[in-house]
Order: structure tokens, then C-alpha cells, then sequence
């Protein structure tokens, strides 16, 4: 009998993965534990192990499709098995399939259905691989005529439509998607009854100007389309640069933002990280960065003002009773954000020690999820590109970020007098449905004392 290999569930918010290759050959022997598929999620890639020794039969899903979690993409058997199709047996994925809702009672088996039944929520039922065909072949699954079990659409309803589709020529197609034109209706005047790009000029202009329609504030409306020679390069907003717009404009429409700004002297704060470098590098392993000191007292901090180590729930504020603080990181897949578990509890090289390898898995793309999720509080530093102050977004759910701009000598007065310091803009960020203004200056503040007279960090520990 043979051993299905899905997808497994990577984390709390990971719904779907991008397919990035098979390790192995379609047909392969593989034994289990052996890993046979890289995947990619919003934030990290990760190998799927086999599940069984035999020959691995792959699904009908290519390299850079996005599959549902728990959705099987290959079995493990005998070397003469083959993958079944939906015709013969139901994946244990159509199950899965996150925004699948119970399809309505099935129709009289006398009449043959005209179109698709929808979910109570008005969702059309459709399996994960008519609807991954359907994506790939432009169809629009409201045309689609089903026969599966209670008016669901299958993989074979999607190809027997495709059959019946008039045909149209790349040019056309390209047009039509990039003006939003669904080419079901239209009637070709090419050879055959063939579409053209002129027969979708005409039913653009038959269309006329569209009426404005509510866009959602987290993704903006499309432009209008530039001349081929106008845009140097056209990449497609897929994988951790679509989450990362996403969220972000989600968090900017959704909090309520307040930036404080302050200036902090860290002329001491640098002596001392110049002092601790040179005595503890050699027997830790690594010196002592900004990072590691700064997030070592903010840990801390979080515990004295538990407001700030907060989330927003729809009926209520959330005060966690962990302090699990994200790091920002920049990688080149794109911003990653792993969180240190328990970093108020952590001597200063322990929580070095955690963070360098953090960052190292992040930069790899082999971290994983569970340091993902979970923060609560965040840390983003742009000192490193002589960014002086900047207002980062907030993470959500968490309460606040803290942006770190660079350290400068900079002119300053100290008891009348013109002199030159180390000095630090912070941005506190914060989302004033959780947190006022005073209590946020009360924390940042607090962080500002210890950064200035750095031996107080003593009576943190």
C-alpha cells in the first residue's frame, strides 16, 4: 500500500508553500527520512522528508506552484504505482483546503448542474487541483460546469472546459488579463473563430470606463499599464515580497501609529561595549555588538513596563507573560523578523550567542518557523546604512517597534559648554489603541537613562 507525502504545517500562519524542486527523480527509490522536496514559505525554505521507503510517484504540481498545507504532492510505493487522479480517489487535501467551507446539499443526480455551487459563505467549491489548473490555464472557475461529489468543480471539469474554450492567441490573452477582461464571451474573428488582439481592443472599449470600486488599504490598485519599452524590469509580487506588502500595509491602515523620537548620549554606552569587547571576545567566540547590549536592556525593560510587551485581540489587550523579542534581520530574500524565546531571562552571551545563530538560519533560509512566530515586542536597526532616525511599522500583533538609527559623534552643549558626543536617535513606534503617549515616553526613557549611564545595566541582571 502506498504512503502519501503532503505538505506538512509549518507554524500557526503558514496556509500555503511555493514549490521550489524535487531533491529526487519522479520514480526514484527513496527511503524515509530521505529528503526528496524543497519548499519555500514567507519567510524560509525547508526540505520535506519521505515518509516510507519505496518509489516516490509525483503529483501533477511543478516547480513554483503554490499548494495548500496538508495537500498530498506525491505517494511512496511500488515501482509500478502511480499517482492517483482525482477521477479514482480524493486527496486527503480536498479536505484541507483552508478556505473550503462545506459545499450545500447535491443536487437532484437527474439534473446536470449549469455551474458551480457556492459555500454558505459564497465561496465556490472547488478541490485543490482543479483549482491550482484553473490558475495556471487563466480559467475562470464561474463558468466551469462540475461533476463531483455536491457540485464541487474537480480537475476533470477544469480540462473539459479548457477543450471547449475558444482558442486565443498569446497576444490577446496577455492583453486581456492585463485589462482585468474575462475572454469567456467574447466571439473571435480570427481564423477558426480564433480571438485577436483586435477582438479584445474592441471589447475593452465596448466596456467602456469602470466604475470605481473599494480597494483594500493593505494592496493598492493596479496602475494603468506603461509601453513595453518604459519598464525596465517586471517582477512578479509572489513569495516573501508579497507577504512582506501585505502585512505592512495591513499594520499602517490597521494601528494607530505615534512615533517618539529621542536623542540618547552613548558616548559611556560605547566606551563600556569597546571594554567588554576586549576582555570576554576571545573566551565567548564573538564580540559583543549594539545589538546584543541593546536588546539585552530592552528585554528587561519589557518586564518593568509590561504595557509595552502587549498584543490587540478584537475584545480585549493581551499582556504576554513571555518576553519573546524579534530581532530584525536583513537577508536576501527580504526582511525576516526571528524572535529571541525568553530574551529577559538570558545572560548577555547567551542572548549573543542566540542571536548570531538566528541570524545565521535567516540568512540561509533554513530557520525555523516557531522562532518566526510568536514575538512580542521588536528591535529593526538601520545604523548600519548612516540612517540617523526612521519610523519603522509595527509588527503585528505586537504593541510597538523600536527603530535604532546610528551612533555619531555629534556637537553638543554639557554644562555650558560645546562639546562633542556619541549620540543615538531612537524611534519609538507604538500603537496608541493599546498604549498612550505618556506611558510609551515613560519606557523610552527609561531605555535613554540605562544607555547613558550603561552601569546600571548591572542592577538589570
Amino acid at each position: 500500500m502506498s504512503e502519501s507525502l503532503l505538505i506538512p504545517k509549518l507554524g500557526n500562519t503558514v496556509e500555503d508553500v511555493t514549490i521550489i524542486e524535487w531533491m529526487v527523480e519522479d520514480g526514484a527509490q527513496v527511503t524515509k527520512g530521505q529528503e526528496v522536496l524543497e519548499i519555500e514559505t514567507d519567510k524560509s525554505t525547508f526540505a520535506v522528508e519521505a515518509t516510507a521507503d519505496g518509489y516516490i510517484h509525483f503529483g501533477p504540481y511543478d516547480t513554483g506552484d503554490v499548494v495548500p498545507v496538508f495537500t498530498v504532492v506525491a505517494i511512496i510505493g511500488d515501482k509500478d504505482d502511480v499517482f492517483p487522479s482525482e477521477e479514482s480517489a480524493e486527496s486527503p487535501a480536498e479536505e484541507a483546503e483552508p478556505v473550503q467551507k462545506e459545499a450545500p446539499a447535491a443536487p437532484e443526480p437527474t439534473v446536470a448542474p449549469a455551474a458551480a455551487t457556492e459555500s454558505a459563505d459564497g465561496r465556490l467549491a472547488v478541490s485543490p487541483r482543479a483549482r491550482h489548473l484553473a490558475e495556471k490555464k487563466g480559467v475562470n472557475l464561474t463558468q466551469v460546469t462540475p461533476t463531483g461529489p455536491e457540485g464541487r468543480i474537480i480537475e476533470r471539469d477544469v480540462l473539459a472546459h479548457l477543450e471547449q474554450r475558444p482558442a486565443i492567441t498569446p497576444v490577446a490573452r496577455k492583453m486581456a488579463e492585463e485589462a482585468g477582461l474575462d475572454v469567456e464571451g467574447l466571439v473571435g474573428t480570427g481564423i477558426g473563430g480564433r480571438i485577436t488582439k483586435k477582438d479584445v481592443e474592441a471589447a475593452i472599449a465596448a466596456r467602456g470606463p469602470e466604475p470605481a470600486h473599494d480597494v483594500p488599504a493593505a494592496m493598492p490598485a493596479a496602475p494603468a499599464p506603461l509601453p513595453a519599452g518604459d519598464v525596465l524590469e517586471r517582477k512578479p509580487l509572489t513569495g516573501i515580497r508579497k507577504i512582506i506588502a501585505q502585512r505592512m500595509g495591513e499594520s499602517v491602515h490597521t494601528t494607530a501609529r505615534v512615533t517618539l523620537v529621542m536623542e540618547a548620549d552613548v558616548t559611556e554606552f560605547v566606551a563600556m561595549r569597546q571594554r567588554l569587547k576586549a576582555q570576554v571576545a576571545e573566551a565567548w567566540g564573538f564580540a559583543p555588538g549594539y545589538n546584543d547590549l541593546l536588546g539585552f536592556i530592552v528585554a528587561r525593560l519589557l518586564r518593568q513596563f509590561p504595557y509595552m510587551n502587549a498584543r490587540l485581540t478584537p475584545d480585549a489587550i493581551e499582556y504576554m507573560a513571555r518576553v519573546n523579542l524579534g530581532m530584525a534581520v536583513d537577508t536576501e530574500r527580504g526582511l525576516v523578523v526571528p524572535n529571541i524565546k525568553d530574551a529577559d531571562k538570558k545572560s548577555l552571551r547567551e542572548f549573543g550567542a542566540a542571536f548570531r545563530e538566528l541570524v545565521k538560519q535567516a540568512r540561509s533560509g533554513r530557520i525555523s518557523p516557531d522562532h518566526l512566530t510568536g514575538g512580542t515586542f521588536t528591535i529593526t536597526s538601520l545604523g548600519a546604512f548612516d540612517v540617523d532616525a526612521f519610523t519603522p511599522v509595527i509588527n503585528m500583533p505586537e504593541a510597538a517597534i523600536l527603530g535604532v538609527g546610528r551612533i555619531a559623534p555629534k556637537p553638543v552643549v554639557r554644562d555650558g559648554e560645546i562639546v562633542v558626543r556619541e549620540m543615538m536617535t531612537l524611534s519609538l513606534v507604538f500603537d496608541h489603541r493599546l498604549v498612550d503617549g505618556a506611558p510609551a515616553a515613560r519606557f523610552q526613557r527609561e531605555l535613554k537613562r540605562y544607555l547613558e549611564e550603561p552601569y546600571l545595566i548591572l542592577a538589570l541582571v
